[in-house]
């Protein structure tokens, strides 16, 4: 796998390590950014370790109403301290990220939260679209799974790129904020209201 500069300042941002110590890792964990993560702690150099096993307990509920209200989002932010919470740059990464909710209607913080019935739906929804179209059945799985990633870029607010600046994700964000404050930043559940839309039974 191709190891990019724009992956290796993300890995570089959540976890203050040299640039050449991030390129080492992402090589050896074959891009995986989670497994760089662990390569550099398990040899030191990342600062981030401690903050990953520490509780993100304070932060801030922010709520933000788009299009003349006919869109609003509640939003819970997590950092560790009232310290962070009341700073400027926390406050703006709190608006940002609702901000970013109301634009693009993420469904989910991240691909772990996905239900495993909502991913077989969409499986068998790309499947039917890939057979109709005419690819051969080797490769319709291939075809599945590219188009699974599209979704979760789509549906999980954390691998969604920001409406601001598409060359970054919200988690590169967080985990850029996370890296300068020196605590432990999380988005932890959203919930997002548009007028006139249909309630679930």
């Amino acid at each position: 796998m191709k190891i990019t500069s724009e992956m290796v300042k993300e890995l570089r941002d959540a976890t203050a390590a040299g640039i050449l110590d991030c390129r080492k890792a992402l090589e050896a964990s074959e891009g995986d950014f989670d497994k760089a993560v662990d390569f550099l702690r398990e040899k030191g150099l990342a600062k981030v370790a401690k903050r990953m096993s520490r509780d993100a307990k304070d932060g801030k509920i922010s709520a933000y109403i788009h299009a003349g209200g006919r869109i609003g989002v509640l939003v819970e932010v997590n950092c560790e301290t009232d310290f962070v919470a009341r700073t400027d740059e926390f406050e703006a990464l709190v608006h940002d990220v609702a901000m970013q909710i109301a634009a693009l209607g993420a469904r989910f913080v991240k691909r772990e939260d996905v239900p495993e019935d909502v991913l077989e739906h969409e499986r068998e929804v790309f499947r039917a679209q890939a057979l109709e179209s005419g690819k051969p059945e080797k490769v319709v799985d291939q075809i599945v799974e590219g188009r699974i990633e599209k979704f979760y870029t789509e549906a999980c607010l954390m691998e969604q790129p920001f409406i601001r600046d598409e060359d970054q994700t919200i988690d590169a964000m967080v985990k850029a904020m996370s890296a300068k404050t020196g605590e432990k930043i999380a988005v932890r559940r959203f919930v997002r209201f548009e007028l006139g839309e249909s309630l679930p039974e």
